[in-house]
């Protein structure tokens, strides 16, 4: 069995440097608005026993003038799941045994004009290793100018990797985040991934680079948009649209989200799972 430590490290690396970059352009971002806004950051140690290094995270939260509330959240963690659980996770019926290390990125804005995010990236290891995540935009009040300049900017991301990649993940994106029980999307979509497997150091690299690639997309594409829209007049309509459309988010995320259950089943830091959660929402 291949042993990934080395490469979990090297993942840690760099989603916790593009977290730093992504919090340090969305406080660039107060500072334009004429807010001192700034992250606070919280390390947490995970529990389980019987293990040693059963690892943490950091979670990063602010909220400002444009940023109502944002959470940038950082963790690497290594255990056992329970069998139950086990069972529901890809390649943990060989081996129960797991590492997980990733960044969780939610935006919710205080303009209903500019859209909501999410974005999350993540290396695992069970008995096989893979990569996963994906950004999606979520706007109270859709433009599609902004719909077009985020997809844009995946597309070229993936197409700069592999030509299958954007329709395939587009489509992964829009079955994943649909609201069964509303019978609706969540946003306007994006692209999600899972199980890209790496059976090889070579393809470790490949899907490491597709993954960082994710990422950079996110941060050159999302604070494009949220300047484009964060000046914009809001009536007091928008904003009861707005809180009602978060309702949806949030009954996602507490119903449906494998983030979220994922978090739970082992262990998680509670506050930085549920900071996906909107601050504040409306059901009509």
């Amino acid at each position: 069995m291949t042993d990934w430590r080395d490469n979990t490290e090297r993942a840690r690396e760099w989603f916790e440097s593009l977290r730093d970059r992504i919090c340090a352009e969305f406080e660039a971002i107060e500072r334009e608005a004429g807010s001192d806004a700034a992250f606070d950051y919280l390390a947490w140690d995970r529990q389980e026993a019987g293990n040693d290094s059963p690892g943490g995270g950091v979670r990063g939260v602010m909220k400002g003038k444009v940023f109502e509330k944002v959470g940038v959240n950082v963790s690497t963690v290594s255990g056992q799941f329970s069998p139950e659980f086990a069972s529901t996770i890809h390649g943990a019926d060989e081996n129960p045994t797991f590492t997980a290390t990733g960044i969780s990125l939610v935006a919710h804005m205080a303009n209903p004009h500019v859209p909501a995010v999410h974005m999350n990236t993540r290396f695992l290891t069970t008995g096989k290793a893979w990569f996963g995540g994906g950004a999606d935009l979520n706007p109270p009040i859709p433009y599609d100018e902004d719909t077009e300049q985020f997809h844009a900017a995946f597309r070229a991301n993936c197409m700069a990797h592999n030509p299958t990649y954007y329709d395939r993940f587009r489509k992964w994106a829009d079955e994943y985040f649909f609201i069964p029980h509303r019978g609706v999307a969540r946003g306007v979509g994006g692209i999600f991934y899972d199980h890209m497997e790496c059976a090889d150091e070579a393809e470790w690299e490949r899907n490491f680079a597709f993954t960082k690639d994710v990422g950079e997309a996110f941060l050159d594409v999302f604070p494009r948009i949220v300047r484009r829209r964060m000046g914009q007049p809001w009536t007091p309509e928008e904003k009861d649209q707005q809180l009602v459309w978060r309702g949806r988010y949030a009954e996602f995320n507490l119903v449906y989200d494998r983030g979220t259950l994922f978090g739970l089943k082992t262990g998680g830091n509670i506050d930085a799972i549920l900071m996906s959660l909107p601050p504040e929402v409306k059901w009509a």
